[in-house]
């Protein structure tokens, strides 16, 4: 079985630490990248595992968040693949949250991100 795997794109540290803690807390392994062209670049590499889950900034350097989402959304290998948005901007979100499978609007707690994970999660039989 394989265990449940969430990607963190978000360039804030404390806040990345904080969902990623969280997402450990619903049983997830995590990775952080701080980076939208770093992102883009792990996500299509094909000797990486697939992430079960996306946390997304929107406002990332070099690639932003929206780019990203958008090729998340274009790539048939992720199709499976939850986003969850993180952002302050709160038209963003809204603009957004048809595209995104839901949309966090800043501060985003850590009980709440990770009762949410969870819910996202592979089964644990």
């Amino acid at each position: 079985m394989n265990e449940n795997y969430a990607l963190i794109i978000e360039d804030d540290e404390d806040l990345a630490i904080i969902f990623s803690e969280a997402l450990k807390a619903a049983g997830f392994k995590t990775e952080i990248i701080k980076d939208g062209k770093v992102a883009t670049e792990r996500l299509y590499d094909p000797k990486l595992q697939i992430p079960d889950v996306v946390v997304l900034d929107l406002h990332l350097p070099h690639v932003s968040g929206m780019d990203i989402l958008q090729q998340i959304r274009a790539d048939e290998r992720l199709t499976e693949t939850r986003v969850l948005l993180a952002t302050a901007d709160a038209s963003m979100a809204e603009m957004l949250e048809k595209k995104a499978d839901l949309v966090l609007l800043k501060p985003v707690s850590f009980v709440q991100l990770r009762a949410l994970a969870a819910r996202f999660g592979k089964s644990q039989s």
